[in-house]
């Protein structure tokens, strides 16, 4: 984990619902859910990785 981010409770509580309404998108299921997640995270990180790409190329 590169860095801890800490929530207000007003952040938290925005967080939950979202959180909510992801796992209910997947009948209710937190496992499921949370696979979904981490495949999109890891398309999202791949993405990153290649537009920061040729900005390290060209240093």
């Amino acid at each position: 984990m590169d860095h801890i981010v800490t929530l207000d409770s007003r952040q938290e509580a925005a967080l939950q619902a979202i959180a909510d309404q992801f796992i209910a998108q997947h009948k209710g299921d937190p496992v499921k859910a949370l696979k979904e997640m981490i495949v999109l995270n890891g398309h999202l990180h791949d993405r990153l990785e290649a537009m920061a790409a040729p900005r390290r190329a060209t240093r």
